[in-house]
Parts: structure tokens; sequence; C-alpha cells
């Protein structure tokens, strides 16, 4: 539908998008899903949100349905500083704010339709965000030269086709179509390039301040792929790839100067308005999942998606001006997320969802952590139900809870960070969700 893309592309202006699986990934796509905790997601095959989980359960899906869901996360990220050090030793200056709260609401809409072209073949797109962070901590937080601003906001169109190869086995297959757009900011100490450059003293640090911010856009490409088994009418299994898809970020870096002697440092070492570019690669994920019914009023679904984070070995921004390269070295891990949850027939019109996962962070230590993306392991608790207004009409609600082992950072001021400072603290952190759907058959 070519109105569903043009709506849903559009709608990007009012999207703020927060991390909420491990690393940076989206898992919201689907509130029937969210009340599960989006256990067995590659086998439930329940609405058109399969497209994105695996497009093959299209081929379960009877006559024209559209999809349209919203969802409101709310994230708490706030620092308490243990004793972050200048790189000469001295007390990083706070003005009276040693944290900060990094945790920025965000409504995430995504939108699917699935069309029957033939009792095998189903046609379909989607609309979503499937990687997405956003912290922002206040200007003169104590990890300010570290990061300020961190957003990363992507929109992937996603056409699929299913085609159901016998009574017990159906194939998936789509293509991504992502536009991809990032926003990095941070606080620059040019008294203390002066100071390294032997034109003002060790005195002059943190007391000429600059702000720098870089954005920049890209759009890339990739596939997903699925296969539907489906052994009896109780039971399915799952299995689901989407690709890596590459993006070379080409922007502008910007520059505010608090005073003249900042600017007149910065202008002499290049750092100065330009062109600035970084390449990201969105990393691959594989999902598995099983459905099972014990009888017409329950089911239980469960899963597991594994993700190749550690594609992202270091973020590493290049400008066109001459100033050197800025570096943040990640070394991500690979990662898994392991879900189970029920479904429940409370009537004939109401349905109730439970679930619970875990999600593993790529994160492999305390001196990787940046409080640019501030991750750690993460437990998931959901609560859903949805309600059929009629054959074709039905609302879906759902919340999840998401308990996050406190993340702690412990970065030396030493190589990349040796400008930044040494940055000691834990974040306090959790997650609210709160999503709304709904689903029409024509």
């Amino acid at each position: 539908m070519i109105a569903l893309i043009f709506c849903s592309v559009c709608s990007v202006h009012f999207w703020t998008v927060a991390v909420q699986a491990s690393g940076f990934a989206i898992v919201e796509q689907s509130v029937r899903g969210l009340g599960t905790a989006y256990a067995g997601s590659a086998a439930l095959a329940e609405d058109p949100s399969t497209i994105f989980y695996n497009p093959a359960g299209m081929a379960r899906l009877s006559g024209h349905q559209f999809e349209a869901g919203i969802h409101y996360i709310i994230p708490k990220a706030k620092f308490e500083d243990h004793g972050s050090t200048h790189v000469t030793g001295q007390p990083l200056n706070v003005h009276n704010n040693e944290g900060g709260d990094g945790g920025e609401s965000a409504l995430v809409p995504n939108a699917y339709y699935s069309h029957s072209a033939t009792e095998q073949l189903k046609i379909g797109i989607g609309v979503h965000a499937p990687f997405g962070l956003k912290t922002e901590y206040d200007r003169n937080w104590v990890g300010r030269y570290h990061a300020v601003e961190s957003e990363l906001q992507t929109i992937n169109i996603n056409p699929t086709l299913a085609y159901r190869l016998t009574p017990q086995w159906s194939i998936g297959a789509g293509v991504s179509i992502q536009w991809a757009d990032a926003t990095l900011s941070n606080k620059a100490d040019f008294g203390f390039a002066g100071f390294i450059g032997g034109i003002l003293p060790a005195t002059e640090s943190q007391r000429h301040d600059g702000f720098a911010e870089m954005d920049g856009d890209d759009w890339g490409y990739g596939f997903n792929l699925g296969i539907l088994f489906e052994p009896t009418h109780s039971t399915r299994f799952g299995i689901a790839f989407r690709s890596m898809i590459s993006h070379t970020l080409k922007g502008r870096i910007g520059y505010e100067y608090e005073d003249p002697i900042a600017q007149a440092v910065a202008v002499g070492g290049n750092f100065v308005n330009g062109d600035a570019s970084a390449e990201v690669d969105l990393p691959e994920t594989v999902s598995l999942g099983v459905y099972h019914a014990f009888n017409p009023t329950w089911a239980v679904v469960a899963g597991a998606t594994w993700t190749k984070w550690r594609r992202l070995d270091e973020l590493r921004i290049q400008y066109n001006t001459g100033q050197p390269d800025t570096v943040i070295t990640l070394d991500w891990d690979d990662t898994w997320r392991f879900d189970v949850g029920l479904i429940y027939q409370v009537t004939d019109r109401f349905t109730g969802r439970f679930g619970i996962a875990y999600d593993e962070s790529p994160i492999p230590n305390e001196q990787r952590r940046t409080p640019r993306i501030p991750d750690e392991d993460r437990y998931w608790l959901a609560i859903g139900g949805g309600y059929s207004f009629t054959d074709r009409a039905e609302l879906n609600v759902g919340y999840v809870h998401i308990f996050v082992d406190d993340p702690k950072v412990d970065k030396p001021a030493t190589d990349e960070d040796l400008a930044r400072g040494a940055l000691r603290g834990e974040w306090d952190a959790s997650v609210d969700i709160i999503s709304l759907n709904f689903i029409y058959i024509f």
C-alpha cells in the first residue's frame, strides 16, 4: 500500500527512538508480541507483524490485513559519579550536576499490511524501526567530554513474499530499504588542548570548553528470510534471518565555543565546522521460535535470538577539516536473547498474554561501556491482552517492565579517552513500555 508507506515514513519527524533490546536493537515491532515478551516471535505468525519476525508466517494469514501500533517507551538511566577525574588528576568541575539522567522517553510506531494473492502466495509490506537509541545528558554533567547527546533513528521499509509449499512448510523473503540518521555531541576541553599545545597553563583546563555536534544520514539495503514448519495444527516451529545492513553516515560537524580563547585554540587545531562521516554496520540476527497449543485455551511460546554485535568493534568519525579522527572503541560481543510466554484464551473475544525474557548485553566490561549506550543485561516481565470487537477488528494493549543490571563504567584517562578524562560511576537503569495497536482484516 503506497499510502501506508507514505504515512509511516512521514511520521519519522515525530520519532524519538530509545534502546530496549541489547545494544541498540529495537524488538518492539508488535503489540501482541509485547504481552509475551516477544517469546517465540519467529513461530507466532498471528498477524502482519510476522513480516518483521518471520516473513514465512504470512502464509498463515487470511484475507488482507492491516496492523498499526505505537509503543511509548520510558527509560531511566540516572548516573551516580564514583570519582571521575580530569586527565590532570583533578576532579571534574560538575557545576552542581555530578550525574545526569540520560533516559529519554520515546514513541516508536510501526505498520504492516499483508495481502492474499492466492491461497498459497501472500504479499506484504512493513514499515518499522529495527535499531535506534536516544540518550541525552545535561551539557555540564560529569561525563560531558565523553557524551552529551547520542541519537540513532532508522526507518526500514520491508516488502515481503511468503509461499506455502505444503500444508506443513512455508517460506518467506523480504527486502530491507533502510534509512539511518545519527546525531552525536559532547563537550571539548580546549583549555586542556591549549596546555598540550604549549600555549596555556594546566590551570586553564576545564575553563575554555567548546561543544561539538555531528549529524549524518544514509540509505542502506539488506534482506530477511524465514521458514515455518507446522507438523500439526497445534504446533509450529520457525527460523528467521535478518541480514546486516552497512551505512556510511555522511553529514556535518559543528562547533560552539564558550569564549574567544576556546575558539582560538580550536581553530589552531582544525577543530572547525566541516564535513564528517562514519561507517556503521547494523548487525544480522538469527531467531528461533516454537508455538504449542495444549488445548483451545492455553498455548506456550518460546524462542531465542542471536545477534552478531561483534561487528561493532569501534565507532570512528572522520573529518575533511584536518582534525584527528574521533574514535570510540567498543569491542562488543555477540549476544543471545531467550524468552518464554503463555497465551490464555479467556473468552471467544478476549485473550490474555504473559511473558518473561533475558537479554544479554554485548558490552564486554566496564572499560568498554560508554555513556552513549549504558547497556547491561536485561530481564523482561510482560503482560498484555487483546479484544476482538468483531471477526475483523481487534485492539491489543501491552505493558512490560525491564529490569536492568546497574551498568558500571570505569574508563581510564588513557589513549582515546586522554582528553575526555577518567569516567567512573554507575547508572540506576530500568525501562517501562506501554503499547497499543489495532488490527483490521478486509
